[in-house]
Order: C-alpha cells, then structure tokens, then sequence
C-alpha cells in the first residue's frame, strides 16, 4: 500500500507532516478529517531525492500592505453575505497566492474553529496582522460590525498602499538613471581610459593633472584596491542601520529626515497624513482615543512625529486638547493643527482627521512630482558631468602632443 504524506493543523494551530499508508490522497483525507482541525496538501511519498522549497519559501515570502488589503477587501464582502467566518477564512486560504498569509488563515481559522476570538488569534501572527489590525477586528466584533470594519481597513490599507506605490514610482526613474550613471562611469574609467593612457605613453606627451588622477583612479578600479571603499561603505551603512536601532540613534535620523532639502517636507507630510489617516479610521471603527494613539504611535514611521503623538495622548489624559499639544511639539504643520482643533471643538474629530489625510496626501502627490521634475534635469546634468570629466581628461594630453607636434 502507498505512502503519502499530508500537511495537517492540529488544534493548537501548529503545522507537521503525517504520514498515513492509503490507497488515494480522498482515503488520507478522509482517515485524518477527524483527527486534525485543517488538512492541506498531500503528496505520495518516494524514493526520489526531490528538494522542499515550500519552506524557503515561506521563510521569504512577506506580507506585504496590498495583500493585507486585498484579503481584507474579500473577507468583509464574504461576512456582508452571511458566510460563517471559519469558511471564509478557509476560503480566502485556499485562494491566497502568499504562502505566509495562507498559513496564517489557515492556523486563524482553526483557533476559531476551537472557539477563540478572530482578534486573539490574529494576534498570534503578528508577521501578518499588525497591532492596528487586531485592535481594529477586536473594536469591530465588540461592535457587531465586523464587515464595516474591515471594509474601513480594506479601504486604510488601499490608501497606504497607494502612496507607498506613489513614492516607488515617483522615485523609480532617478534611481534608474543614477544606477546607469554610475555604470557608464565605471565602464568608461575601467575599459577606455587605459586604452588612451597606453598611447599618451607611447607618445611621451606630459599628463595633465586631471588626466593623471583619472588614470590612478582607474588604476584603483581595476586593483583589489576597489573593495576597500565598498567595504567602507558597507560597514558604514551597517552601523548607521545599527545605530537607528537604538532610542537615541532613531530619534537623531528621523529628526534629520524632516530636515533634508527636498525629502524633508515629502517626509513631514506623509508622516501626517500616515497619522490622520490611522488615527481616524481608529476612532471611526469605536477604538478608544487613547489606544488609538498608542497604536499610530507605532505605525507613523518617524520617532519625532511618534514622540509629540506621546506627548499629545498624555495631554488627553489630563484633560486636555491634542491640537495645543501637538502645537508644542512643533513638527505638525499649522493647518493640520488648525483643522485637528476644529474636529475637537465641534465633535467630529474623526471626520476631520480623514479631511486632513485627504489633503496631505494630495499634498504628497504634488510634492512627489515636483520632486522628479527638480531631479531629473540633475540626473541628467550629473551624467553629463561624470562623462565630460572623461572625455576632457582623454582629450586635454592631445592639445599637448599638438603643441609638441608644431
């Protein structure tokens, strides 16, 4: 009798193989359907040496925010229609192209299956489900809107993938154009300019100094010499990213990315718009005021942006508005402030929030085109700075030898 091996879930959620001999995979199925709370692929076990990549795959895959909201999107369409939610999420499972989320579905949707809370057992996953998502499922079933508030953050999620692919996009042909730049420096350093070194050699003429550093730079290029600064480079990134870690190294960078010319105002209003955008929804879908703000606090992105949003739930907690705190910090634009204390003051401060997410994301819009229209004329200027430094340094030891030649 055959040997197949199946993957199974048990009640605890907990992913293995069994191995069960059987006539047909239906035969497996049916000996385990009793034993495990979910039941994925079986395959007939052999003696051929075939390699597993389900678990690198696994181990590489991300979830990323467009599939987050695209399952969030299909789940409150399957609840709306009245389909139990143990079947929706095996559904959505089964359908699901990221091998991370489907596991995650399926080990959801057997603590459920066992009677646990849908928030408890996202929780559980937070690789997944981040903190903004749980407590929004949690507000939504406490509510008895779960549908509603999934469609609020299928529509959240919809938003932020929006302006992530914004700034992709927007950022996509100047990276392009630095990385062909630094190509054709390369080449043209590396290939054409000792073919032109050999022959000023041969003529005798006397170097310039722009030519001489040209040629002991590509000496340095086409020598083991090179990885010296790829290696400085590399360490120097590593700690940078190292030092970011730390309470005082983030609050220093992230201080520093409001600043910059041209990224610091494109920095300071997606931030904003991230917090209004979050923060609403929050409020919207019956989370408290002061969760909420712990929650964006985690999810806005910049530690001075998150540190006067600290500042802002402990002046809530004494009594006080969020808009004369937010004030103090000083890192919030002014008409953000403005609209945030007519929401207070007239009671829709969650209506008002979406507003000023509506606005600075629009404004981010506007700021990323002007962005690649001041970029691309100086990518373009660097290139043909990078080339005509070449072409001078090859062609300046010709004037001499003309000079020699007369």
């Amino acid at each position: 009798m055959p040997t197949f091996i199946a993957q199974v879930i048990d009640s605890s959620g907990k992913t293995h193989q069994e191995k069960v001999e059987a006539m047909s995979p239906e035969q497996v199925r049916t000996l385990l359907k009793g034993k495990y709370a979910t039941i994925g692929k079986i395959k007939k076990a052999g003696l051929n040496m075939d390699i597993d990549l389900s678990g690198l795959e696994l181990a590489l895959s991300k979830v990323s925010v467009k599939d987050k909201a695209v399952f969030s999107r299909q789940f409150s369409v399957m609840i709306d229609a009245g389909v139990a939610i143990v079947r929706s999420l095996a559904v959505l499972a089964d359908q699901s192209p990221n091998p991370k989320l489907k596991k995650a579905l399926l080990a959801i949707s057997a603590d459920v299956q066992q009677g646990g809370n849908l928030s408890d057992a996202m929780s559980k996953h937070p690789e997944c489900f981040d903190e903004l998502y749980v407590y929004m499922v949690e507000a939504g079933e406490a509510g008895g809107v779960l549908d509603e508030v999934l469609n609020r953050l299928a529509k959240l999620l919809e938003d932020m993938a929006r302006l992530q692919n914004q700034i992709k996009s927007s950022m996509a042909y100047p990276v392009a154009v630095g990385i062909l730049a630094v190509v054709v420096f390369f080449a043209m350093t590396v290939f054409l300019i000792p073919i032109f070194a050999n022959i000023f050699k041969s003529l005798g003429a006397e170097l310039p100094a722009l030519t001489k550093f040209m040629l002991f730079l590509s000496d340095i290029m086409r020598s083991p010499k090179i990885l010296i600064p790829i290696v400085a480079i590399m360490v120097t990134v590593f700690l940078i990213r190292r030092y970011y870690k730390t309470p005082a190294g983030r609050l220093q960078i992230d201080a520093l990315m409001l600043k910059l010319p041209l990224f610091g105002d494109l920095n300071e209003k997606s931030a904003v718009a991230r917090f209004c955008r979050v923060f609403g929804t929050l409020t919207r879908s019956g989370v408290p005021i002061i969760q909420s703000l712990e929650i964006v606090c985690n999810t806005v992105g910049n530690q001075v942006i998150a540190n006067a949003i600290s500042a802002a739930k402990a002046e809530i907690q004494q009594g006080g508005m969020m808009s004369l705190a937010l004030q103090k910090a000083n890192v919030f634009p002014p008409l953000a402030i403005q609209m945030i204390s007519i929401g207070e003051e007239t009671g829709e401060l969650d209506s008002m929030m979406m507003k000023v997410a509506d606005f600075y994301e629009d404004e981010v819009e506007q700021a990323l085109k002007a962005l690649t229209s001041i970029l691309e004329p100086l990518m373009m200027v660097a290139i043909a700075g990078m080339v005509g430094t070449i072409l001078l340094s090859m062609y300046l030891p010709m004037f001499s030898i003309f000079d020699q030649l007369g």
